[in-house]
């Protein structure tokens, strides 16, 4: 765990991880959970496992989706959008 010296614990890192990720922070915010990982081994490590999971995922992201796929997951969008018209109306 951190050495208690930085303004943010575990908990609040973890939290904002994903917002840290994302950049989406204020820029005293982000200052202060990278100086809480910086001393946090736990935490970076768990920053560190986000931050590869985004690269995989954005990596498979570029894989070509079949026109078929493509067509059967707009099928199923239009049918549902119909399904919740239907009971709202």
């Amino acid at each position: 765990m951190g050495t208690g010296e930085s303004d943010v614990d575990c908990n609040e890192t973890l939290y904002r991880l994903y917002t840290y990720l994302d950049g989406e922070l204020t820029e005293e915010r982000r200052h202060k959970i990278q100086r809480h990982l910086d001393e946090c081994e736990t935490c970076l490590d768990a920053f560190d496992f986000e931050a590869d999971l985004r690269m995989v995922i954005a990596q498979g992201c570029k894989d070509h989706v079949p026109y078929a796929l493509r067509q059967r997951v707009l099928e199923a969008l239009i049918v549902e959008e119909q399904k919740q018209q239907f009971t709202k109306g």
